[in-house]
């Protein structure tokens, strides 16, 4: 899934249907739903913005703006500029419309021109074909948030944080998530090639993947050690809740003393999952979510379960690819239950976004708001330190060992 991903925010759906949407961190090109950093979620005040073009009116022009050097260059470029044939005056507007977002240094925040836009909402329709990876910017460099379990990409070996250096022939420096989306996605059976660094290494290597059809697992539950559930969330669906909810009744049978929930590598999905799930842990009005508008009132998403699960220690498991919906999730449980988190620092990313269509076809994507935890820490680009730091080595992963599990028991165990 080259996604926010899925992957978290308030996005405006073409259907005129209110609903809310958290973007994840990521750009997934697989899976329509992720192809674009957004994941579709449930419920939510957001509404449907459909604008209609004004053709050459300048409407609510700002006062602190002179477009007059904008009509003076276009002029002479219209009247002077040599090659007359390569004016496309459609392609210019755009392209200054790009531009000017390009100014705001925010990679989530987009001009979708009508075929990229209609891409877009193919891919909100559902793709289900590629290599199987979330991947957002980090410090301005392409970079794998993680690889989704079973993928082609967790098969060719990349792991969170490596940094995507080159796709096929074309350099990533200056690629927006939905160009570089554009260039990893394809039909099952073709390849992609990666040029790939990743800290420790000496020199980049080159990956070649094969695009296949993806199947993107929700959940999995064991016990372990015969009375601790681990239950591992691989993201945050429509149908996550559901599943979920089996799996609590299947805790609540056996003889569990507690529980670790693995968000590792989960690169979040609709905020609404997000609540509903927390509500297993935490009582009805709990907050889970504070959604912050900058100097605008802030919005706060509240608990509405039973908290079941909260007589039991729970443990969280987080890495570098745990981001969004995991990060607001683990969050939660720490601030308001006091869960303890163990593993590596989550990824960093945070930011509520809204899709406005415009009557040509063309549409904007336009960060609005970022997520606070409880607490009211911002997690946009500072991530959540674990309270227990464990790394995995390259050892531990060739041996199959995972050291971030055997300290979540040893805990419990306490």
């Amino acid at each position: 899934m080259e996604s926010d991903i899925s992957g978290s925010g308030g996005y405006h759906n073409a259907n005129n249907v209110n609903k809310k949407f958290f973007l994840p961190i990521l750009i997934i090109a697989i899976v329509a739903s992720f192809a674009s950093g957004l994941y579709i979620g449930k419920s939510g005040k957001s509404s449907v913005e459909n604008i209609t073009l004004a053709t050459n009116l300048e409407l609510g022009k700002s006062a602190a703006v002179d477009f007059s050097l904008f009509w003076d260059v276009w002029n002479k470029v219209e009247n002077e500029y040599v090659e007359r044939s390569k004016l496309a005056p459609q392609k210019m507007i755009y392209g200054a419309i790009s531009g000017m977002l390009r100014s705001l240094d925010d990679p989530y925040t987009l001009f979708l021109p009508p075929d990229e836009s209609k891409k877009f909402q193919d891919d909100m329709r559902g793709d289900f074909e590629g290599i199987g990876a979330e991947i957002g910017l980090r410090k301005d460099i392409l970079t794998i948030i993680s690889p989704i379990e079973g993928t082609p990409a967790q098969k060719a070996g990349l792991q969170p944080q490596d940094m995507i250096l080159k796709i096929n022939d074309t350099s990533t420096d200056n690629l927006n998530l939905d160009e570089a989306v554009n260039l990893i996605r394809g039909p099952k059976g073709t390849s992609v090639r990666f040029l790939v660094m990743r800290d420790g290494w000496k020199e980049p290597k080159e990956i070649e993947i094969v695009r296949d059809k993806i199947n993107i697992p929700i959940l999995k539950l064991e016990l372990k050690d015969s009375n601790i559930a681990y239950i591992r969330l691989y993201h945050f669906t429509e149908n996550s809740p559901d599943e979920f909810d089996k799996a609590v009744k299947q805790i609540l049978k056996s003889n569990a003393k507690g529980v670790i929930l693995d968000l590792r590598n989960n690169p979040g999905g609709y905020l609404e999952a997000a609540v509903s799930i927390a509500g297993w842990f935490l009582k009805g009005g709990n907050i889970v979510a504070i959604e912050d508008f900058g100097n605008r009132e802030k919005i706060e998403y509240r608990s509405r379960g039973n908290g079941e699960l909260g007589n039991m220690p729970i443990i969280v498991l987080v890495n570098q690819g745990s981001a969004s919906a995991s990060e607001i999730l683990a969050g939660a449980l720490r601030d308001e239950k006091g869960a303890k988190l163990v593993g590596q620092k989550t990824f960093g990313k945070g930011s509520v976004q809204q899709l406005d269509n415009f009557a040509n076809g063309a549409s904007l994507k336009i960060t609005i708001a970022r997520w606070l935890t409880p607490s009211g820490q911002s997690i946009m680009n500072e991530g959540i330190e674990p309270d227990v730091k464990v790394e995995i080595t390259g050892d531990d992963a060739d041996s199959g060992r995972d050291p971030q599990i055997d300290k979540a028991l040893e805990m419990l165990k306490q």
